[in-house]
């Protein structure tokens, strides 16, 4: 907030948004985030984000990649361990399985909602831990729906 206190920021968007360009990238200092006009905007961090708090957030110019909504461009990382599953632009690893931008949103919400969740396992004779990391990884690795996936295990 300093930051932000002590320099004028260069833009203002009309929800209220503050930017400030430097050498290294854009500093925004803003409560929503996420899909923001033709950018998305993900704070990544070690602690819970509140929606309709105010966070500054660092952007470095070589993070930016252009979002094109008709190009399979994104991939879903999973964490078994600590239960974390996020999506990333191809340009970090090109060799998974690639999902439009809002595909791979959507797919990241169901598979935090298994983490969660147990209720959809007690119709399964396996171990729910194992289970869940074979149905995740066959979500991850193709088209199919997540009702398409548990189907094949049962």
């Amino acid at each position: 907030m300093d930051f932000f206190n002590e320099n004028q920021f260069h833009f203002k968007s009309k929800a209220g948004s503050q930017y400030f360009y430097t050498n290294d990238g854009v500093y925004r200092y803003s409560n929503h985030w996420g899909r923001v006009a033709n950018c998305r905007w993900r704070l990544l961090s070690d602690k819970k984000v509140k929606s309709q708090n105010f966070y500054v957030g660092l952007a470095k110019w070589t993070s930016f990649c252009q979002l094109n909504e008709t190009k399979k461009q994104f991939y879903i990382s999973v964490d078994f361990d600590k239960k974390i599953v996020d999506f990333h632009h191809k340009n970090t690893y090109e060799k998974a399985f690639l999902f439009y931008a809002d595909t791979a949103q959507k797919k990241v919400k169901q598979i935090r909602k298994l983490f969660v969740d147990d209720k959809w396992a007690k119709h399964f004779e396996e171990d729910i831990s194992v289970l869940r990391k074979k149905i995740i990884f066959d979500y991850i690795n193709s088209d199919l729906s997540l009702q398409e996936v548990k189907i094949k295990f049962k």
